[in-house]
């Protein structure tokens, strides 16, 4: 097994870069682009440290909170919905792979 690179940092960076790139430049894919290229570098890592299963699970889980970042923020704020989502993320790829 490989030493475990950090990931938690990643998904934070993707979810809150992303928002924040989309935000305040207005391009919403933007957004996406910091977005991908944070997932795929988290990805990368998961699959070496912790297998396919793993993987899989975390990045569902990643673009999962992001999709559900969307209609949380009708309900309670665009800030608070990306906090939450980005800590759900965050903290699964913390316990999941860099816990190891």
């Amino acid at each position: 097994m490989s030493k475990v690179q950090p990931t938690a940092g990643l998904v934070t960076a993707g979810m809150i870069g992303g928002y924040v790139a989309a935000r305040v430049t207005k391009i919403r894919p933007l957004g996406g682009i910091v977005l991908g290229a944070c997932g795929i570098a988290a990805g990368r890592r998961w699959y070496r440290a912790s297998g396919p299963g793993t993987t899989v699970l975390l990045s569902t889980i990643y673009l999962g909170a992001f999709g559900a970042s969307h209609p949380l923020a009708k309900k309670i704020g665009s800030w608070p919905s990306v906090l939450v989502s980005t800590a759900a993320a965050a903290g699964a790829a913390r316990v999941l792979n860099d816990k190891q």
